[in-house]
């Protein structure tokens, strides 16, 4: 019995004994896990609007696991053409509501669509009517004189009917973003050059030409006197449509008469350097720009074509592109209607008014207006009456953001001018185009055109990230 507690006693004092470790005080070592950084960032709009614009807090580290995904590889050492920006047509009635808010509340909307601080879209393009376009209250020029008169000598020509509402914003857009580019277009020559004196359709009268051509001249020259430049002119916007208020026909044949024998040699003469970019209309038409091209006289003036579309599809571009290389094609307009979807205007004009337009040699991408009301004005009799624009104002201390905002500002916030389009390859229903910064960063927009949710892989360098986007999602990764 007394063995029996000895020995049940020496058990329990060996089991209470300090281990080894214990007694050389040495831990167990734990063995942390490797932290992961982030390596991409992750811009994201959904078309259900539940996110819009949001950077994601997912980590995205490139690695070399493997998986069945698809593939989107990009290559920097592939480059195509320069960018000059991104961004809307600023037209009369744009200036007028947006001149309506509050000053704070005026200033606070252009930081954030010109700005460059983090919470700004950083727009770098924008597109000018010379006169009115449809979305001003009425039609005008900058020289109407009374029914019957002529004013070949320009002493009427002024600037006034701008002065208060489109040159008083864009000087102060100009304070945020002094770098930014302007195109500017006519929609109608003066009613008094124009053989059916009507503001709408009709055409440039042969014998007006010469003074239409000064008529560009006075116009650069009086922007430029208001601390404006003017980076690019067109001759005519849609050229082959007549019916809107205002509007002018211009053929080809007229187009390229008009550059080759008064407009172009008017610009030498008087030095002025503002680019000289034919058609700007659909991409129904790509023979108009190529015919103009072809014209020995006129090409050497141009420096590209620009287009809409509104009926033709986007590999126009490349084809007037692959025509004549060493020529630059732009995106010019594209408008979001009052009666259409955010989720289906959000896949349609990234798919192909950034991404369609990007991958075929575009320098721009321009939506159409870049404000209005909340009736979708103001415009001209029998003017645009359902193009939204990219913010509505509805009173002078509320404005609202719509889908043309979120269309141009996953490009222009991440995409500045002097960017170069890089390769990507399209992997299945996910339409992408890629970018390399001037700072070095690379920048690629995917939008998800199928009906499923999709996960792929971004490859670069070797390596990969993973990532997914719902139907109808847009996202933009920088890295």
């Amino acid at each position: 019995m007394r063995l029996l507690i000895l020995t049940t006693l020496s058990s329990v004092l060996l089991n209470c004994a300090p281990s080894n470790d214990a007694i050389n005080n040495t831990p167990t070592p734990i063995i942390p896990k490797p932290v992961v950084n982030n390596e991409v960032d992750f811009w994201l709009t959904k078309g259900d609007q539940s996110v819009k614009l949001s950077k994601q807090t997912t980590i995205l580290a490139f690695g070399t696991t493997s998986n069945g995904y698809q593939n989107i590889e990009v290559n920097d050492s592939q480059t195509y053409q320069t960018i000059d920006g991104f961004g809307f047509t600023l037209t009369g009635g744009s200036a007028q509501v947006l001149n309506q808010l509050g000053a704070a509340k005026k200033q606070e909307l252009l930081q954030e669509l010109f700005g460059a601080n983090n919470n700004s879209v950083s727009i770098s393009y924008l597109r000018i009517s010379i006169g009115a376009s449809d979305l001003n209250e009425a039609a005008f020029t900058y020289d109407d004189i009374p029914y019957g008169q002529t004013d070949e000598s320009l002493v009427n020509f002024n600037l006034a009917p701008d002065k208060a509402n489109l040159i008083a914003i864009l000087k102060e857009i100009i304070v945020i973003n002094p770098t930014i580019k302007i195109i500017a277009t006519p929609w109608s020559a003066p009613i008094w050059m124009k053989d059916n004196n009507s503001s709408i359709g009709g055409r440039l009268q042969l014998k007006y030409y010469s003074v239409y051509a000064k008529y560009f001249v006075k116009y650069i020259q009086a922007m430029q006197q208001e601390g404006i430049t003017i980076n690019a002119i067109t001759p005519q916007n849609e050229p082959l449509h007549g019916g809107n208020n205002p509007s002018m026909l211009m053929e080809f044949n007229l187009q390229a008469n008009f550059i080759k024998n008064n407009l172009g040699p008017e610009f030498e003469k008087n030095g002025i350097n503002a680019k000289i970019i034919i058609y700007d209309h659909n991409c129904d038409a790509p023979q108009y720009p190529i015919n103009i091209l072809g014209d020995a006289g006129a090409n050497p003036y141009i420096d590209g074509s620009a287009f809409h579309l509104y009926s033709g599809d986007i590999s126009a571009l490349s084809t007037v592109h692959n025509a004549f290389p060493s020529k630059n094609v732009y995106f010019t307009e594209q408008y979001t209607s009052s009666t259409g979807n955010f989720d289906g205007d959000l896949k349609w004009h990234l798919k192909n008014v950034v991404i369609g337009s990007m991958r075929n040699w575009s320098k721009v991408a321009l939506e159409w207006n870049l404000a209005n009301n909340s009736s979708f004005g103001p415009f001209t009799p029998g003017g645009c009456n359902t193009c939204k624009g990219a913010i509505t104002v509805n009173s002078a201390d509320n404005f609202e953001r719509n889908v043309g905002y979120y269309i141009i500002a996953h490009a222009s916030k991440f995409i500045p001018s002097g960017s170069k389009r890089i390769s990507s390859n399209i992997a299945g229903n996910l339409n992408n185009v890629a970018f390399l910064t001037p700072a070095g960063k690379k920048v690629l927009i995917v939008e998800n055109d199928g009906n499923n949710s999709e996960s792929f892989n971004i490859k670069f360098n070797g390596k990969w990230i993973t990532s997914s986007l719902d139907s109808g999602s847009v996202a933009t990764y920088i890295w």
